[in-house]
C-alpha cells in the first residue's frame, strides 16, 4: 500500500491504476486545500472513519453522471414546479455537512465517515471558493442538500441528505442544471448506488473517468459563492 508523505509540499500520488480492486490507493497524508485538489484532478477522493488513518481512493468503474443526460420523473418535475421548496446555492455549507454527517444506517453505532477532520478541510476548500453547498428548504426550514467540490468544468459529488421525502433529489436536480448551464461535462458520483443511477447516471472506465476529468479540468473555475440562475 502506497504511503503519502506528511511532507506539505510532497502531493506525489500513485498513479490510479494501482489501486486495489475496490480502488484503495493510498493511505496517509493530510486533507491540506493543496493534497485534496491535487487528488481530486487525478480523480482521487478520501474516505475514511474516526479510527482509520486517511484513507485515498480511486475506483473502477467510476460511476458519473453526464448533466446533459439527467433524467428527471415526471413525479418529480411536477413537484419542482409545484414549488414545494426553496432552493438555494452556497447559503449554510457548514451545516450541509453536518445533516451529512448525521446517523445513516450503514453506520448502526452513530460513526460517520464526514469527521470533525474532514468537515474542517471542506469549509476551507469552501472558504476557497472550490467547495458548494445545495440547500433545499421547507417553510425555512433546511430539509435537504448535498455538497461538494468544483475544478474546471467538473463537479465532484460528495454526500447528500434528506429530512423529507424528494428533499435532496430536488436539490441534486437544481445543482445538475445548474451545472449545465454553465457548462460543465461531469458530475462524479463516484460509485453506484441507485439513487444516483435514477437520475441517468452510469458506471464507466477508470481511464475513460481520468480522460474526461482531465479535459474538464482545463476549463477555468468557478470559483467563489455560487448562486442559481436556472429555474
Amino acid at each position: 500500500m502506497f504511503r503519502l508523505s506528511s511532507n506539505p509540499c510532497d502531493l506525489r500520488f500513485p498513479p490510479v491504476e494501482a489501486a486495489e480492486s475496490d480502488g484503495l490507493l493510498a493511505v496517509g497524508g493530510d486533507l491540506s486545500p493543496e493534497r485534496l485538489l491535487a487528488a481530486y484532478r487525478r480523480g482521487i477522493f478520501p474516505w475514511y472513519q474516526d479510527d482509520q488513518p486517511i484513507l485515498w481512493w480511486s475506483p473502477n468503474p467510476r460511476a458519473v453522471l453526464f448533466p446533459h443526460k439527467l433524467h428527471v420523473s415526471r413525479s418529480l418535475t411536477r413537484r419542482i414546479r409545484r414549488g414545494d421548496f426553496t432552493v438555494t446555492l452556497d447559503t449554510c455549507f457548514r451545516a450541509v455537512m453536518t445533516h451529512c454527517a448525521g446517523p445513516r444506517p450503514q453506520y448502526p453505532e452513530g460513526g460517520t465517515w464526514i469527521t470533525r477532520e474532514m468537515q474542517d478541510a471542506y469549509a476551507t476548500l469552501h472558504e476557497m471558493g472550490y467547495a458548494h453547498s445545495i440547500e433545499t428548504w421547507q417553510q425555512g426550514r433546511l430539509v435537504g442538500g448535498l455538497y461538494g467540490v468544483a475544478l474546471g468544468g467538473a463537479f465532484f459529488g460528495e454526500s447528500m441528505f434528506s429530512h423529507t421525502a424528494d428533499a435532496s433529489k430536488v436539490a441534486l436536480t437544481v445543482l445538475v442544471r445548474q451545472l449545465q448551464a454553465w457548462g460543465f461535462a461531469v458530475f462524479d458520483c463516484q460509485q453506484a448506488s441507485p439513487h444516483v443511477m435514477r437520475f441517468g447516471a452510469e458506471e464507466i472506465p477508470r481511464r475513460e473517468f481520468v480522460s474526461r476529468l482531465e479535459s474538464a479540468c482545463a476549463h477555468p473555475d468557478r470559483r467563489g459563492r455560487w448562486r442559481i440562475d436556472q429555474p
